[in-house]
């Protein structure tokens, strides 16, 4: 297991210990992946893992670009029509370093 499949893990176990249930995990598209989709209640929640081992450099949240903001959506949007689904929709990052977690909520 490499370090961006050990913090998903992490962020999963993390995630479910603050009451989310696991939805899936790694859902890939030509165009795009979602790291976790979790639910929270009703809501349907899509989180980007973000993972440096240190926060030298911005640390992990400044690693999201725009582009893949764009990617992360597309392929939320096309989860959503493929399983005919249409529930409210929330994104997250979970930003991980060695020894931090940041969870942050609606991000974009």
């Amino acid at each position: 297991m490499n370090q961006g499949q050990a913090a998903e893990q992490q962020a999963r176990h993390y995630l479910e210990q603050q009451g989310l249930s696991f939805v899936a995990a790694n859902v890939s598209y030509p165009f795009g992946e979602i790291d976790l989709i979790m639910r929270e209640q009703q809501t349907l929640v899509f989180v980007e893992v973000k993972y440096r081992s240190s926060s030298q450099f911005g640390g992990a949240i400044q690693a999201l670009s725009q582009a893949q903001i764009r990617r992360i959506r597309m392929a939320a949007s096309h989860y959503l029509q493929q399983n005919k689904i249409n529930p409210s929709c929330r994104f997250d990052v979970m930003a991980i370093t060695a020894n931090d977690i940041n969870w942050l909520k609606g991000c974009f």
